[in-house]
């Protein structure tokens, strides 16, 4: 990907004319609509359909009456607090799991000023709610109240599920709503939640339960007493100096406003701050637990409707490990990035590496508080075990209270009402240890959920009959196929610093194809043969790699480094005996209960250990189980041809582009080369100086950089790896003294540059590890600027503000098709909000950036947009593409001119990525699973091809 450019003017480098074609140009494809002949092949069943429009599916099906229909589930997402990112995100997971021909979701969202709306289930692949909220009064059903929003509720939905972290959604907000409006709901009633929801009274009551509780100090607004402050300090033996606390906001989830501070003076600072900035107005100053391990758990009611059997999951340790590179003392804490962004500063184990008594405790503690505070469905419940004494805690032995165990003492600190929902959240990692897939749990919550209402017994008897009715039927055509499904393994991963957003591909695409009942996906992990951490200085190029075919709970996991520590942990066997003993102690506990349940049908995920492979023996693997291989490794030889060579010799089918193409456009040079000569087809590319890095780190920086100024014609240069992706090691340099902080960050192995080293304004850089061989320079073209405005105080909505002072704006496109008639899906263009600065990390996970898909007519007018997509399309065919893959381009919205920056052949897969938002722009919408499906079925076609 390129440097993302917004800035007022363009000015076009001199010297882009490219010479006269030289060789026959393929014309572009017909459109495919909806992908229709691209999916040609097999047969596929699925059981997760997604309607074009789910409320009037929801509306068609409940005049059906109650027998053997679907269950109806609002889904509530969005909401007034920071999480409402998080909440997206979560929404968009459940949708992906629940939905099915006998569960019909209707998609609903709550803006930051509390106006609801009916959605799309389209708009819940957005990035964030910044990415669609300026436009939803045109986009979507607007309610004129919350009152008409609950009478909708009433008559078009069966229940509820709010997916909603934080204010509003947690405290009780939105339950009681629900409760007054007489609709049912998932999760816990309004006042439970009330109480268990902000972190002052929730101690008070664990301490009332006879619990043990951290010490804490409250601060409410304009009351903070500094005196008394000092006194809580001396009351617990901390250093009103330097003593370590932890200072957090009493209502607010995801360690939003969580920091460290030390001393009385700094406690009193950061409290205020937290008031200050808006994120709550009480919060609670808290004594760090120095040594203490923190963990968390999830609990899950299996009991009847008036009689409560909650049952603990396997808990999950938090390890956090220390920063080798003297980061700021907040790091020490499990903050907001480390939870939802890849980080290798933290390893969560399940179950812990805890003695099994304390692991007991924690299970027990937890079934305890969550029928005393009472709470409903499900929950997460967080806490530290600490193996020695604190003395800032009460003495424990004596105190009488829950928690003491032999080895040290547990704590319960964090009560979460409606648990993270992302992909690889703690609800998923510890429902698929103990034998449930991210549908059989979502299901089951809201299965039981339904118990509670009387008025929903005849909804759910029909529900059942009809889930029962489907099951028979996929039974019946699996025996009469007498096959177990076509075998598939995801690869992800890989040795490069795109592994981590691999990771997330991958695990988006093989949880995607999880809904085929005509498909076996297996995930597989691609590393180093020696492994990351030992293999950190080595040149990558120079190493064999081992793959992992992994069982579905591994997966689950932040960071590539982590699940390849999770394979090498499960193999031992104590860990093994440990780990087996306790799965099998909780489902002992779960079966008896859900089979007591007309709707349980029982676990579907097995105990399976991880088996390790050399490349070479994971592809004789594949080729004799007769599979396909769908790659998602970001860059190396995921993309340069390597893998698609070995897989192309075994005559293992693949998805996307053969090792010619993929190999020509890892090269940034080479693909500019490949396509210089489309001028005449509206297709241009930018000078380029294509160096050794080696050259530049043993030159004068200054006898480069003027170099490069007169042989670019510019006063700006754009400078990136010559094969890397995902805008790794992409850089703005303006003076020779950039160039130098660039070039010192290559020679040092950096992993990445901090914001605002260089002498423009920029967010963090992420570096290429170990230093590409040769870099490229570029003129840095600047483009428009494009923002969304905030919403005035007179009530003016937010919209688009574009002054156009020149023709080119940066776009990204999919292309997807056969060899030689590839079809450009329509582009989306990158905007941003005033001020923000995104990592790499942040841009592909879900929660962060604004696309414009497709780009608004005021912006590019259709004749520009068919221009552009026709040379889109004439540049796939020419550099040889097939199956999918990613353009990055200048465009000019009057003219539809494209100026090529990059093509990536295994684009990013996330999901929330641009190339999910391209396919719902088709008509009619491409789902993300009938997305991944197609890549599947275009990889058979030209095996089918190939064979003939």
């Amino acid at each position: 990907m390129s440097l993302s450019t917004s800035h007022a003017a363009l000015l076009l480098p001199r010297g882009l004319a490219s010479p006269a074609p030289r060789l026959c140009v393929l014309a572009p494809s017909p459109p495919l609509l909806g992908f229709a002949s691209a999916a040609r092949g097999l047969a596929t069943p699925l059981r997760a359909v997604a309607p074009a429009d789910q409320r009037e599916v929801g509306l068609e099906v409940g005049a059906q009456g109650n027998s053997g229909r679907p269950l109806r589930v609002g889904l509530v997402c969005g909401g007034p607090s920071a999480e409402r990112g998080i909440s997206l995100n979560s929404a968009r997971s459940v949708l992906d799991h629940i939905q099915g021909e006998d569960l019909v979701v209707s998609c609903y969202f709550i803006d930051s000023a509390m106006n609801a709306f009916a959605i799309s289930p389209a708009q819940l692949y957005s990035n964030t709610p910044s990415d669609f909220d300026f436009k939803l009064e045109s986009l979507a059903l607007g309610f004129q109240s919350l009152s008409d929003f609950a009478d909708h509720l009433a008559t078009n939905v069966d229940i509820v599920f709010p997916v909603i972290h934080g204010k509003f959604g947690e405290d009780g907000g939105i339950q009681e709503f629900l409760e007054k409006a007489n609709v049912p709901f998932v999760g816990t009633p309004s006042k439970e939640c009330q109480h268990a929801f902000d972190k002052h009274s929730a101690s008070l009551e664990l301490d009332k339960q006879g619990f043990l509780t951290v010490p804490n100090f409250l601060v409410e607004k304009d009351k903070l007493d500094k005196p008394e402050l000092e006194g809580w300090f001396q009351a617990i033996n901390l250093s009103k100096d330097n003593g370590k606390v932890i200072v957090k906001p009493t209502k607010a989830g995801s360690s939003i406003g969580v920091v460290v501070a030390y001393g009385v003076n700094d406690a009193a600072q950061k409290a205020e701050q937290i008031i200050s900035e808006g994120i709550d107005d009480k919060v609670i100053i808290e004594v760090f637990l120095e040594g203490g391990t923190e963990f968390t758990a999830i609990v899950v009611d299996v009991g009847t409707a008036n009689n409560s059997e909650p049952v603990v999951l396997l808990p999950t340790e938090v390890e956090l490990q220390d920063s080798s590179n003297s980061e700021a003392k907040e790091d020490t804490i499990f903050n907001y990035r480390r939870k939802y962004l890849p980080t290798q500063q933290v390893v969560y184990h399940t179950p812990p590496r805890f003695p099994a008594e304390v692991i007991d405790c924690i299970r027990e503690g937890v079934s305890i508080l969550f029928r005393r505070l009472g709470l409903h469905d499900f929950a997460r419940i967080d806490g530290w075990f600490l193996p020695s004494p604190v003395t800032s805690l009460p003495s424990a032995e004596n105190s009488g209270k829950f928690g003491i165990t032999k080895y040290g003492v547990v704590l319960f600190t964090d009560i979460n009402l409606i648990s993270g929902m992302e992909q690889t959240s703690f609800l998923f990692q510890q429902a698929s240890a103990v034998g449930f897939s991210h549908s059989r749990i979502l299901r089951t919550v809201v299965q039981h959920a339904c118990l509670r209402f009387s008025s929903l017994a005849p909804c759910i008897n029909a529900w059942t009959a009809l889930s029962r009715k489907l099951q028979s039927s996929k039974q019946a055509e699996a025996i009469y196929k007498g096959t177990s499904g076509q075998k598939v393994f995801v690869i992800f991963g890989g040795d490069t610093s795109e592994r981590q957003v691999s990771l997330m591909s991958g695990t988006n695409v093989w949880l995607n194809l999880q809904g085929f009942d005509d498909l076996d996906v297996t995930p597989c992990l691609i590393a180093p043969a020696n492994g990351y951490f030992s293999s950190h200085d080595q040149d990558f190029s120079d190493i064999s790699r081992e793959v992992w075919t992994l069982p579905y709970s591994l997966v689950l996991r932040h960071t590539t480094e982590e699940v390849h520590a999770a394979c090498v942990e499960a193999a031992e066997p104590e860990r093994v005996e440990i780990t087996s003993r306790l799965r099998e102690q909780v489902m002992n506990e779960l079966g008896p209960a859900l089979n007591k349940h007309d709707w349980f049908s029982g676990f579907d995920i097995s105990y399976e250990q991880p088996v390790k492979y050399s490349l070479e023996q994971w592809i004789n693997h594949v080729k004799e189980a007769g599979a396909v291989v769908f790659i998602a490794v970001h860059g190396g030889i995921g993309e340069d041809g390597t893998i698609q060579t070995m897989l192309e010799s075994a005559g293992v089918p693949y998805t996307g582009p053969g090792p010619i193409a993929s190999k020509t456009c890892m090269d940034k040079a080479a693909t500019s080369l490949a396509v210089e000569h489309l001028t005449s087809y509206g297709v241009r590319t930018i000078p380029k100086d294509l160096r050794a890095t080696e050259e530049v780190l043993n030159s004068s920086l200054v006898d480069i950089w003027n170099e490069l100024k007169a042989k670019l014609q510019t006063e700006t240069v754009c400078v990136k790896p010559a094969r890397d992706g995902c805008s790794t090691g992409v850089a703005r340099l303006c003076c020779p003294k950039d160039l130098e902080v660039y070039s010192n960050a290559l020679r040092r192995k950096f992993q990445r540059l901090p914001a605002n080293c260089l002498s423009r304004a920029h967010g963090v850089i992420e570096m290429p590890v170990p230093p590409p061989e040769s870099l490229i320079f570029e003129p840095f073209v600047e483009t428009d600027e494009i923002i969304i405005s905030k919403k005035l105080e007179n009530g003016s909505a937010r919209h688009l503000v574009w002054k156009g002072e020149n023709d080119w704006l940066e776009i990204t496109v999919g292309v997807v098709g056969k060899r030689g008639e590839m079809h450009s899906l329509n582009p989306s263009i990158t905007v941003k909000e005033s001020g923000d600065i995104l990592s790499l990390e942040e841009k592909f996970q879900g929660g962060t950036g604004i696309n414009l898909t497709p780009p608004p007519v005021t912006i590019m007018s259709e004749d520009a947009l068919q221009r552009c997509k026709k040379s889109i399309e004439i540049m796939a065919n020419t550099l040889g593409l097939e199956g999918f893959s990613r353009i990055d381009a200048f465009v000019n919205v009057r003219s539809g001119e494209v100026l090529l920056i990059e093509v990536n052949t295994v684009p990013g897969m996330t999901p929330s990525t641009v190339l999910i938002h391209q396919a719902l722009a088709e008509e009619p919408p491409v789902y993300p699973h009938r997305f991944f499906r197609t890549l599947l079925d275009l990889a058979f076609e030209r095996s089918s091809r190939a064979s003939d």
